[in-house]
Order: C-alpha cells, then sequence, then structure tokens
C-alpha cells in the first residue's frame, strides 16, 4: 500500500488561509490514494492524524483557546473540499466539528470553555454513540457514579474517536453524556462492511461497565417528552448541512476524475467526428451540464450554512421557530437538492469516461457507492416532505435528532 508524505507541524491559531490550503493539499493527497484506501477498507488513523496536525480538527474552536475561529460557513467549506478526495474523510471531519462544537450550544459557558480548551490541547477527535433508532444504552448507578452497558449497532469513528457525545436511559429519563474513548468499558468492533463509505469507521460499538460521572453529564437528565433548549438543538440542521456538503464534495471529486480521465484515456466515439475524447460534444454537454448542477447545489449549500449560522449567533435568545425556518427553508432544502444531483452524478461520470473506466483498478464506482450508502442514512423524501409542510401549511418541522 502507498505511504502518503503529506506532513504538517501541529500549530496553534493558524490562519484561515491556511486551514483551507492545508485542507486542498490533504484532499489531493487522498484524491491519489483513494481507490486503494477504499479497496483497503480500513480504520483511517494515519488521515485523522493529518487532520489533526493540519489543526483542521480544531477550525471551529474559539481563537482564543487556540482555534482557528472559523465560522460553519467555512467549516462546511473545509468538509466538501475534503469529501472531494476522499468521501468518508469529509464525513469524519464534519461529524467532528457537530460533536466537538455541541458542548459550546449544550453547556454553561464556563465548561464549554474547559472542555473546549482541553479538546485544542490534546487535538482531539471527537465521535458520537447516539442513533436514536438504535436506543441500545443504559445508565445504572454504581457507588458515587454510574455504569454504562449496551450495544450501538453501528458508530461512525468508533475506533478513531478519542471523545464521543453518548445518550442512554437513566431510570425513566435520557441522559446526554460527554465521555473520553480511553476509559476502560469502552468495545469498538470491526464489523463496518457497507458497499461505501468504508473508510468511516462505522462499526458497532460495546460498553461493558463502562464508568459515568456526574461532571460528564450534558444537561440534566430529562424525560423523552420534555423539549430541550433551542440552542442545543442546533447540531441536527449542521449535521443535515455535514451531510450536504460531504455529498456535493463526492460528486465534484468524481467530475474531477472523470474529466482527468477523459483528456487522457478516453477514446472518442467512432462517427464523433473529432480526434479526441474531450472535443466529444456530447462529453461536452455532458461536463456542462454536471457542472451547472454542482455549482447551483453548492450555492444553495452555502447560502443554507449562512442561514443557520445566523440563527446560532443569536445564542440563547434564537427561538423555535428561527430554528424552524432555517432547517426547513433553508439547510433540508439543500439536502433534497444535494441529495439528488450527487446521486445523479457519480452514476453518469461513466457516460464520460466509457466502457474501459468500468475496470475494478479505478474503482470509479466508489463516488456512487459513497453516496448511495449514506444517503439511506434518512430518506430524502422525509426531508423533502418537511420543507413542503413549512412551504404549504407554514409548519416547522418537530425537533430530533433527525429534524
Amino acid at each position: 500500500m502507498s505511504q502518503s508524505n503529506v506532513i504538517f507541524a501541529a500549530s496553534r491559531n493558524p490562519t484561515r488561509q491556511d486551514l483551507f490550503a492545508r485542507a486542498e493539499t490533504i484532499s489531493d493527497d487522498l484524491s491519489q490514494r483513494a481507490a486503494e484506501l477504499d479497496r483497503d477498507g480500513r480504520p483511517p488513523l494515519a488521515e485523522i492524524v493529518k487532520l489533526k496536525n493540519a489543526g483542521l480538527l480544531n477550525a471551529l474552536h474559539p481563537k482564543e483557546i487556540g482555534g482557528g475561529g472559523l465560522d460553519w460557513i467555512d467549516g462546511l467549506r473545509l468538509v466538501r473540499i475534503l469529501a472531494r478526495g476522499e468521501s468518508s474523510i469529509g464525513q469524519l471531519l464534519g461529524y467532528h466539528f457537530v460533536n466537538s462544537q455541541y458542548i459550546y450550544w449544550a453547556l454553561d459557558p464556563a465548561r464549554a470553555h474547559v472542555l473546549g480548551s482541553e479538546t485544542v490541547a490534546k487535538n482531539l477527535y471527537w465521535g458520537a454513540a447516539v442513533n436514536p433508532r438504535d436506543p441500545g444504552l443504559v445508565l445504572t448507578r454504581r457507588g458515587n457514579g454510574y455504569v454504562l452497558n449496551g450495544r450501538k449497532s453501528f458508530s461512525t469513528a468508533a475506533r478513531v474517536s478519542d471523545y464521543i457525545n453518548a445518550n442512554a436511559a437513566l431510570d425513566d429519563k435520557i441522559a446526554g453524556f460527554a465521555v473520553p474513548t480511553n476509559r476502560p468499558g469502552y468495545v469498538a468492533n470491526d464489523d463496518w462492511d457497507n458497499i461505501g463509505q468504508r473508510l468511516s469507521d462505522s462499526g458497532s460499538v460495546e460498553f461493558h461497565d463502562f464508568p459515568v460521572y456526574e461532571e460528564d453529564f450534558v444537561g440534566a437528565p430529562a424525560a423523552a417528552h420534555v423539549p430541550s433548549p433551542v440552542l442545543s438543538t442546533f447540531n441536527t440542521p449542521f449535521i443535515q448541512l455535514v451531510f450536504v456538503n460531504f455529498y456535493l464534495g463526492t460528486a465534484e471529486g468524481a467530475l474531477h476524475a472523470a474529466v482527468d480521465y477523459v483528456r487522457t484515456t478516453t477514446r472518442p466515439w467512432i462517427t464523433s467526428g473529432v480526434e479526441r475524447a474531450a472535443d466529444d460534444p456530447y462529453i461536452l454537454e455532458r461536463v456542462g451540464e454536471f457542472t451547472a448542477a454542482l455549482k447551483a447545489s453548492a450555492a444553495l449549500a452555502d447560502s443554507a450554512a449562512a442561514a443557520v449560522q445566523a440563527g446560532l449567533d443569536r445564542g440563547r435568545d434564537v427561538t423555535a421557530r428561527e430554528r424552524g425556518e432555517a432547517a426547513a427553508a433553508e439547510a433540508y432544502a439543500a439536502k433534497v437538492h444535494a441529495t439528488h444531483v450527487s446521486l445523479d452524478i457519480t452514476s453518469r461520470v461513466f457516460e464520460l469516461t466509457g466502457a474501459r473506466s468500468t475496470a475494478d483498478k479505478h474503482r470509479f464506482d466508489r463516488f456512487w457507492r459513497n453516496v448511495r450508502t449514506h444517503t439511506l442514512h434518512d430518506p430524502v423524501f422525509y426531508k423533502a416532505r418537511e420543507v413542503g409542510e413549512f412551504v404549504l401549511n407554514d409548519r416547522i418541522p418537530e425537533v430530533s435528532l433527525y429534524s
């Protein structure tokens, strides 16, 4: 297996220019190795180290604690850049952003500052074990704390996470908490075998008498029907925008790979009347159509990010209505559009490249496999329905980890 020679010296307070340049460098390196990485399907331990050393994990943390100080608009663009090189790495950066930034929305400012400072100082990667359709985890009181037991059938970044957000049943309530994964009793299994996102490290996790303490809780345990503070629910529209941006990045990567292949390898069709495939009028038309669709979807994604960021900037003054409007009218509309565009382009780039490009050595099908696998995460027609409910009936989505 080839080895990457991309090396960065870890630094505090990188500039915006630094972060974007490093993301582009890592993405270019990933694109050169993506077919091999996809074939091997191993946990991306070395790739996470590169993100750490580049300062990308801390890009959204405040500058005063050593972070990059970027807003979500830029953070989501970084996700898109990385996904051009390898879709799973874009997903992992985006998930980390949501999981590590959640502390600022859900904790009081003093606790958030302490945990954020520790995250930056130790360059921690944040994952999660919160899949709402797979409850599975139970907290039990023991001594002066608790123990966590149970299993989650999948947990993205299971083996590369330094810290995780999790939730579990505690008596008749739900408790949310943030804990390091190096405590005894955390088991990440090597059982992720899906057709796409093969580097996302999304296998199952188990907890065996895993210790949890009061200071780990993110808010007080609450009954499932008790609404959360509005600010703490911004993780959902932002995770949906993470989806949007790594879908688009994946499609951009697919088109880039196809264009390169056409320029260097594809032969013109025998009745085309041209000497180069790059001059074939039908190939030119498709490249133009795909490019236009991606530019439109990326513009919608950036607009949605700005709208949700504006709601977040209102802090604890933000209302449920403002959050719901930004989610349904902006983020979820972008999700619907990006899903259709990315599935279309990643499946149709073969119309540009031709029959020989289907050889396994190229693994150009990985772009479609990656998008197809993740777009089933929550069905896009339910997102379209939420957009329709808002437009037609003025109803904002009911808050959940999916909406």
